[in-house]
């Protein structure tokens, strides 16, 4: 008989429905307890997705620092595109590539940096789903590339600014400059939304894991996609701006060499104009004391 308990005791699942069954009732009512039923704790879905071990102060400390560094973000990039839009002065060319940056960094803080905080609070655990997932993966790269993407376009900017000064504006018009913009917001969406949505960014295998685990939030690429994304978000806007300015470093150094040779000559001159001038002075002063030696008469002593 004990064989035969232990058997049943054994084969039962770790996990029992709390919900009382008839037999348990007919047993409740009847004032004895079943003998093939032990007490299992109920796992609580909130609980369970609760960090373990959650130090509270290490928690506000984060949370602190990353809220300090998002709203200095926000504030300093609203800051820019305000200074700009109050000033007419500052209404030039320029500064169009400045304003787009600062907002494209504005939603960089905003849509990305606060979805990367919340996981971080929350111990690394996602809690907006697998959808919102996606959105945030895709803000995270297509904002990041668009900021890099500015900075190249400004490079550019300068570089005809300060080696072909006198083609900048024939160049550098509305235009182009649109153009450019243009190009700077709508190439990083072929990288981000598009491929994400689409799954072409990740392997089958990390589809599954996300499909099973909506409470993950992870980025893991394929190589196709780690090449492509790193050359357009990376490496080309590197190289071109590396290439910019060195260029202009080269042409600052030549004018600077050129300044010099000038400030020397113009110094030089002045020495030799001063000189001449010294020495023009003393001659006619000789010729002077002459003349007066000769035109007033000497008187001898008898």
């Amino acid at each position: 008989m004990l064989n035969v308990m232990a058997a049943v005791t054994t084969s039962l699942p770790s996990r029992v429905d709390p919900t009382p069954t008839s037999s348990s009732n007919t047993s409740a009512a009847s004032g004895t307890a079943p003998n093939n039923v032990t007490s299992v704790p109920v796992e609580n879905p909130t609980v369970e997705n609760l960090p373990e071990n959650v130090n509270v102060f290490v928690v506000v400390i984060k949370g602190i620092i990353m809220g300090s560094i998002i709203t200095t973000a926000v504030l300093g990039n609203a800051l820019v595109i305000a200074s700009v839009r109050r000033h007419r002065r500052l209404r030039v060319v320029t500064n169009c590539y400045v304003v787009s940056l600062a907002a494209a960094d504005l939603l960089v803080a905003m849509c990305a940096m606060t979805f990367n905080a919340s996981a971080e609070l929350s111990g690394g655990k996602w809690l907006f789903g697998r959808f919102m997932c996606d959105v945030w993966n895709s803000l995270d790269v297509y904002f990041s590339t668009a900021s890099i993407l500015h900075l190249c376009c400004i490079s550019v900017d300068r570089y005809y600014a300060i080696v072909s000064p006198l083609e900048y504006t024939v160049i550098m018009r509305q235009g182009t400059v649109g153009c450019m913009l243009g190009s700077a917001w709508i190439l990083p969406a072929l990288i981000s939304f598009i491929p994400i949505f689409m799954g072409w960014y990740t392997t089958q295998e990390h589809l599954d894991y996300m499909a099973k685990n909506p409470q993950v939030c992870s980025f893991v690429v394929n190589r196709p996609y780690a090449v492509i994304s790193s050359c357009v978000s990376f490496w080309i806007p590197g190289l071109v701006m590396i290439v910019m300015y060195c260029k202009i470093y080269k042409e600052a150094v030549r004018q600077r060499k050129a300044l010099s040779r000038t400030s020397s000559n113009i110094v030089l001159n002045s020495v030799h104009h001063h000189r001449s001038s010294t020495r023009q002075h003393h001659h006619q002063q000789m010729l002077l004391q002459a003349a007066a030696e000769t035109a007033v008469p000497r008187i001898e002593s008898p």
